[in-house]
């Protein structure tokens, strides 16, 4: 049987809990901790502004959003310009094109979405297309982040099941296996990186065994935290459908939705005995205008932001400049390197077991006498931002360092050595000795 805990019932009851965590502190996953900083430190010339042209800023190392690339920034100052003009369709059409190599597919039957809006429009984009009122739906809970897709899944009325792993761990193929003999969903949610504690869900084994016990159940990842920084073969692991946003390990500012959906998914959409329950995330009224961009012909439904598509389009170009495996690879390298001088430091992180740590992030227990009210300030003067926790059951007790994009693939800017310098400094000055 599923783990039983707390349930919190409502997305406010949910904003709630978090918010009493943090009523005098640093934020969850904003970078407002620059209002920390004396105005007179405001300018100063920082090391990473060396390498760049960016205004001096303190360095943003928090699960997402992510420091961006010089270049991907001056594509948003794009010049204004149609969105059904030539020009711009040829861009969205070459962009769309670029996700299928980033999600390693080549099936003709895949299709890419790029609609306006956050990562969690993802979770809408799913419950409103993909599962009608009344259906089953399994969902792998790993934190806070698994919960809230859970919550907009019921939101759609979706009979939600909860298969709850330890904090820090995540459900073992044994129980998904007996879950999923036990009855039929009509899909399964996998977050592949939770934010809230720094678990990485392992696809593909987890993919082979639904296949193997349910193989009419829709495998879909939230991948807003992974893709980008960890390895997702969609064809390869038989997965149908991974959502994720503009602003994270993909290194293109906030305010794009991205997803992918497999023939069969597509082929779920259009079985549906009802219309997909919302409007502006309905996929059939998208998936026409992705296509035909794709083919490079104009098409409208919503406006696009030509200038975020456009940024999106730099932004995969540099990834795709290389092999991604060669990216996923200097990730677990970065990785290995923090959470080892996080251990030399003597501290643990919330995902003890090494399978389940995430590559793009660390979440990392504090110390009994230190507190991130306390820490994160400190941290900020040094001029790097760490995001608190937001775990419902920890969240006092530990905070986050986010090491996607530019701050490990550009070792040159020194991101990651200031920030384990800044750490340990904090660390000292509020009281804390390694035993």
């Amino acid at each position: 049987m599923p783990r039983s805990t707390p349930s919190i019932s409502s997305p406010s009851k949910r904003l709630s809990l978090i918010s009493s965590h943090f009523a005098d502190q640093q934020p969850l996953d904003i970078p407002s901790g620059t209002a920390l900083l004396p105005k007179s430190q405001a300018r100063k010339l920082s090391k990473s502004a060396i390498m760049s042209s960016q205004p001096d800023h303190p360095t943003l190392l928090i699960p997402g959003p992510i420091e961006f690339d010089d270049a991907v920034l001056q594509s948003m100052s794009h010049y204004s310009e149609s969105h059904v003009g030539p020009g711009f369709v040829a861009t969205f059409g070459d962009t769309l094109s670029m996700l299928r190599k980033l999600f390693q597919t080549s099936d003709p039957a895949a299709q890419p979405f790029i609609i306006s809006g956050s990562g969690t429009l993802g979770w809408d984009i799913v419950a409103a297309n993909l599962v009608e009122a009344g259906e089953d739906v399994l969902v792998l809970s790993t934190g806070y982040f698994s919960d809230g897709f859970a919550d907009c899944l019921k939101v759609y009325g979706a009979n939600v099941t909860e298969l709850r792993g330890p904090v820090g761990g995540r459900p073992q193929l044994p129980e998904i296996e007996k879950a999923l003999s036990e009855k039929k969903y009509k899909m399964i949610t996998v977050t592949h990186v939770d934010t809230s504690t720094g678990v990485l869900s392992e696809l593909e084994n987890l993919s082979a065994l639904v296949r193997k016990v349910s193989p009419d159940t829709l495998i879909i990842v939230d991948g807003v935290c992974s893709v980008a920084c960890e390895e997702i073969a969609f064809d390869k692991w038989q997965l149908d459908g991974v959502v994720t946003a503009s602003q994270k390990a993909i290194g293109c500012p906030a305010g794009l939705s991205i997803s992918m959906f497999s023939g069969r998914a597509m082929n779920a959409l259009q079985n549906r005995k009802s219309p997909p329950s919302s409007y502006f995330a309905s996929m059939k009224n998208w998936a026409p205008i992705m296509r035909n961009y794709e083919a490079k012909k104009p098409s409208y439904f919503a406006t696009p932001s030509p200038q975020l598509v456009h940024a999106l389009h730099t932004a995969l170009t540099q990834i795709l400049s290389k092999p991604v495996s060669d990216r996923f690879a200097r990730h677990k390298e970065a990785s290995d390197r923090i959470k080892k001088a996080v251990a030399e430091l003597g501290l643990k992180q919330v995902a003890a077991d090494p399978e389940n740590q995430a590559h793009g992030m660390t979440a990392i227990y504090l110390p009994e006498n230190v507190k991130a009210p306390e820490l994160l300030p400190k941290l900020a003067q040094k001029k790097v931002v760490f995001a608190g926790g937001i775990h419902k059951e920890i969240a006092p007790k530990y905070i986050r360092f986010g090491h996607m994009g530019v701050s490990v693939l550009n070792p040159e800017r020194g991101d990651v050595e200031r920030a384990l310098e800044a750490l340990r400094d904090s660390l000292a000055e509020c009281g804390y000795q390694k035993a």
